[in-house]
């Protein structure tokens, strides 16, 4: 131990105490994690030596899975790692306002964010019904005696959900989210820990993000299906239309008509049409690429314990 270091903790409540504080200004997500693998760590320790107390459980681990302060290095190099390896490469930097316009065809995290936008009417949808089933059986129940254990089994469904949709963010958006529930004392009586869980803010700011995905959900698959058909039209119609694809026909006021051959019809609408495609394509890309970065922090802020 070095001189910077903190006496050994004697006490699993005050070992995690000694590990959050060493921890600090780390990624809230990374703190949770590290917490919880401490204690699950510590005690199972504890229960594979029942003649012995916290202290000497402690101070054996100490050398093996290390003292707070090392710990929290350990995690911190780790975590460095592990974003480095799993981080998608990055594209080429370009100078050029048209190069990084354009360069953004070759950001894997677009594509990531494109798939969530459009996964996300589904997950919206199941997390908004499950909380408004819950939250509406968790108040008709709550006159007879079952309304309580319900209760206390809907919010632990909705922080299981969460971890859930975390895996999904992190992967899909590149957000760092929990991969551990947040750890409880369990040294604490249980109606001590049943209260922690109603008096947490995560637990309502879970609540609000999940009711939240139905209309996020709704917009982002409504803009990018909707941009995506139109730009993608844009681009493919005035070719197809050049190679005689719609010649003899149209569709006006519900009725086929006869469509000029594209010879005849303004040949050069069709270099027009499939110009304004493509950029209407790519600035659809960065649209998407934003949003993801934008809900990517409003997950970060509503689903991880600060």
């Amino acid at each position: 131990m070095n001189a910077t270091q903190q006496p050994l903790p004697t006490t699993i409540p005050d070992y995690l105490a000694q590990l959050r504080a060493a921890l600090a200004g780390a990624d809230p997500a990374l703190l949770q994690d590290a917490l919880y693998d401490a204690e699950e760590y510590l005690r199972s320790e504890l229960a594979e030596h029942p003649g012995q107390s916290e202290a000497e459980v402690i101070a054996a681990v100490a050398g093996s899975y290390g003292a707070p302060e090392e710990v929290a290095d350990i995690y911190r190099d780790t975590e460095a790692r592990v974003q480095t390896a799993l981080r998608p490469p990055q594209p080429p930097r370009r100078e050029s306002a048209l190069g990084r316009f354009f360069g953004v065809a070759a950001d894997p995290r677009t594509y990531g964010a494109l798939f969530y936008a459009i996964l996300a009417l589904a997950t919206g949808t199941f997390y908004f019904t499950w909380v408004v089933t819950g939250i509406s059986l968790s108040l008709g129940l709550s006159v007879i005696i079952i309304g309580v254990p319900f209760v206390i089994l809907f919010l632990g469904s909705v922080r299981l959900l969460s971890l859930v949709e975390g895996r999904i963010v992190e992967t899909m958006l590149g957000e760092r989210m929990p991969r551990r529930p947040v750890y409880a004392d369990r040294d604490r009586p249980v109606l001590a820990r049943i209260k922690e869980i109603f008096i947490d803010p995560r637990t309502w700011s879970t609540l609000v993000y999940m009711l939240a995905m139905l209309p996020l959900g709704i917009l982002y698959f409504t803009l990018a299906v909707a941009l995506l058909a139109t730009s993608l039209g844009l681009v493919v119609a005035p070719v197809l239309a050049a190679f005689g694809a719609f010649d003899g026909w149209s569709l006006s006021g519900g009725w086929i008509g006869y469509w000029e051959p594209a010879t005849t019809l303004g040949m050069w609408e069709l270099p027009i049409a499939f110009a304004c495609g493509v950029v209407l394509l790519f600035a659809t890309l960065h649209l998407l690429r934003g949003i993801g970065r934008v809900h990517g922090a409003i997950a970060k802020q509503l689903l991880v314990k600060a």
